[in-house]
């Protein structure tokens, strides 16, 4: 469910900071417009908060960003570093979903806005077509300016108890003209303007004429005052083709003059022209003549979004549900991109389970409201029920046909239309999509027929994320099952354990740690990597873990643990092989005993901060042969240590050198808090790189 808390209307000297700081930043690096985004605490997706130069219809299927999501503005804030796009085919080949959204000509850079103490969100700067393929290095000291002082007030924000917050409707920042002419120049202006052949006419950055000259009324064939302040392709039905909207969302998003030529019925071609800037678009329109043929008839006007809107609303919608990884992710996604394109207000997904009706998620109505409709018993008095049964859609305009279907319906959503749409998947409804608007809304056949086929689309989706679910959760409690429940209280010794699945796949793998009390003054620590990421590798990986304690609680040394879990791997002879180090804690004489069959070297920060590198002797891996020898490292303890194990997946990463790795990773030991493990812990795996492998992490501090 939608848990977004709105941003209070009142700007104060923060808000005028904030949109100050933004403006400068576009101005002093000569971007064309920016995009700020914020990341609630605790929050998993960045919000849309502010933008300027972009209006809010073309940014709208970016308002919110998951961490995980293939986007600049992601990757930017997951990884701490900027990242630049320099053009259209860079964009193309990195990131496919937001290039066919927005095929058009334009370098993009996204940033972190972070502190030392936190992250709080991210910016996302645009520049036009004709931008080089790098930043000048004036831009990107403007950039990073504008990065460290947009930080710095989202900082003081959360420091007076006013952290980022998600907001209903992403903020515009308009930029006040650089020069306002004077009453005479206005008035030579638009008599040089009227002299000229043709029309001429200008659009703000949301498309919306603010000047029309008469010859371009006349040309268009409307009244001045009714095209003032309208969008060409809703007031003038001819207008309402794809290419219309598509070069103005081309000419806005890549700075370029773009041209069309589209038939105003019945046989008048005109030519337009558009010429754009930071302030909106000048647009010059003349007759192109005719090709002699019959139009078709033009449909009558439409309310809501233009054709292209709606077009890249849904293409990205397609790409987005393809790539969505459970059911949650569908409903986001849904809810991200459907709403936009419709220009509607509310959404429901739904599905029958035991007989009760369960909400999956919604956006734009109150928690209360959906906790009072989940989990009711199906009835045909319920319209999402219904359509959950008969797998036929339902369209009312208004409340009153809403009620006239369902006596008993209470009006308590404050909308005014709803469209009830089965989810079908393999044939059969397996749940009901409701969108709702603020308004009466008609429901002409062609825009019934589209609703349909995107219920379909979003069905198919849920469909594939509900059987992802189960087996995430079957991996999920077969991997919990495997790996310790909970790690042992031993006096004198404070632990700290992470273990992160690999980002695709199952979520299981052969990754796991353990930490085994031997008796009141020692204890022993186990991390180990088994081959592969299935089914097999946990299983395997359960039978490593064992024997490992197996030896381990008998009193075996280091490198008899090994051995002798190395002699079981090999009578198994499962195909697959593993890597382990085994530590013996000495607590009282304040020493450690280290094993490693083919295992990542562990770090052993000292309590004055300094990180050693402890160089364990590498034995072959476990189940190669069984005539392994496992040579034993020992080191001393001294109080306030932290020993750190771990695996590879906490450090690899393509092109990247192993020891270059452990390096980076000292680097980030180094200056953490070792009287806080979780926190070092969480650090640590922050900082991985993107996970194609799982991670296990043990942090060992006596004291």
């Amino acid at each position: 469910m939608d848990r977004r808390a709105p941003v209070p209307a009142s700007r104060g000297r923060a808000g005028r900071l904030m949109d100050r700081a933004i403006a400068d930043v576009v101005r002093q690096s000569n971007a064309s417009g920016a995009l700020l985004y914020v990341l609630p605490p605790d929050g998993n997706a960045l919000w849309l908060t502010m933008l300027t130069g972009t209006p809010r219809a073309i940014a709208a299927p970016w308002t919110r960003v998951s961490l995980d999501d293939p986007m600049p503005v992601a990757d930017a804030v997951r990884e701490r570093r900027m990242v630049w796009v320099g053009g259209r085919e860079e964009m193309a080949r990195r990131y496919p979903r937001p290039a066919l959204v927005l095929p058009y000509d334009f370098a993009l850079a996204a940033v972190p806005l972070a502190t030392d103490s936190a992250v709080w969100g991210g910016l996302v700067l645009l520049w036009p077509g004709d931008h080089p393929p790098h930043l000048t290095a004036d831009e990107r000291e403007a950039v990073e300016a504008g990065r460290r002082r947009l930080s710095g007030l989202l900082q003081e924000a959360a420091d007076r108890g006013e952290p980022p917050r998600p907001t209903q409707r992403p903020r515009l920042v308009t930029t006040p003209p650089e020069r306002v002419p004077s009453p005479a120049e206005a008035s030579a202006v638009a008599a040089y303007l009227d002299r000229l052949p043709g029309g001429s006419c200008t659009l703000d950055l949301n498309g919306r004429i603010t000047f029309i000259t008469p010859a371009a009324a006349d040309l268009v064939g409307a009244a001045p005052d009714d095209l003032l302040g309208s969008l060409p392709w809703e007031i003038l039905p001819w207008m309402d083709v794809p290419q219309v909207e598509d070069r103005y969302r081309a000419a806005l998003v890549s700075r370029r003059p773009q041209a069309f030529t589209v038939l105003r019925p019945p046989d008048t071609w005109l030519s337009f022209e558009l010429y754009p800037d930071s302030s909106g678009i000048s647009v010059r329109i003349t007759p192109a003549g005719s090709d002699g043929g019959t139009p078709a008839p033009q449909p009558p006007p439409t309310r809501g979004p233009g054709r292209a809107t709606v077009l890249y609303h849904l293409m990205h919608l397609a790409t987005s549900l393809t790539e969505a990884v459970g059911v949650q992710d569908v409903v986001n996604q849904t809810a991200d991109q459907l709403l936009p394109a419709l220009g509607a207000q509310g959404m429901v997904l739904m599905t029958a389970e035991d007989g009760r009706l369960k909400l999956l998620g919604s956006r734009g109505y109150s928690d209360e409201l959906m906790e009072r409709f989940d989990n009711l018993p199906l009835s045909q008095d319920i319209p999402g029920a219904h359509v959950l049964a008969t797998g036929e859609p339902g369209f009312y305009a208004n409340f009153g046909d809403l009620k006239r279907t369902y006596p008993t319906v209470v009006h308590e959503d404050r909308m005014a239309a709803w469209a009830f749409l089965p989810l079908i998947a393999s044939g059969h409804p397996i749940g009901s999509l409701l969108v709702a608007y603020d308004r009466p809304h008609t429901f002409p056949p062609s825009e019934r027929a589209v609703l349909t086929s995107l219920a379909g689309l979003v069905g198919q989706a849920l469909d594939r994320a509900r059987l992802y679910d189960t087996k995430h959760n079957l991996a999920h409690r077969l991997q919990s099952a495997l790996l310790p429940h909970s790690l042992p209280d031993i006096p004198g010794l404070r632990v700290s354990a992470r273990y992160h699945p690999a980002a695709r796949g199952l979520g299981v793998g052969g990754d796991f740690y353990d930490l085994i009390h031997l008796d009141r003054h020692t204890a022993g620590a186990a991390i180990g990597d088994v081959q592969g990421h299935n089914i097999d590798a946990a299983a395997l990986m359960g039978q490593v873990r064992t024997a490992v304690h197996a030896h381990a609680t008998v009193g075996a040394s280091p490198d008899h643990v090994l051995n002798g879990t190395n002699r079981l791997l090999t009578d198994l002879d499962p195909g697959l092989f593993s890597s382990c180090l085994y530590t013996h804690l000495d607590l009282g004489r304040r020493r450690a005993c280290l094993a490693s069959a083919g295992h990542p070297p562990p770090l052993l920060r000292h309590p004055d901060g300094r990180t050693e590198l402890l160089r364990v002797p590498p034995g072959l891996l476990l189940g190669i042969t069984p005539d392994a020898r496992y040579p034993a490292l020992e080191c001393d303890l001294p109080p306030g240590c932290v020993l750190v194990l771990y695996t590879d997946g906490l450090i690899e990463a393509p092109g990247v050198d192993l020891d270059d790795a452990i390096a980076a990773l000292a680097g980030l030991v180094e200056p953490a808090d070792a009287g806080d493990l979780d926190a070092m812990a969480d650090t640590l795996v922050r900082h991985a790189p993107t996970p194609g492998d799982d991670i296990a992490l043990l942090l060992i501090s006596p004291q």
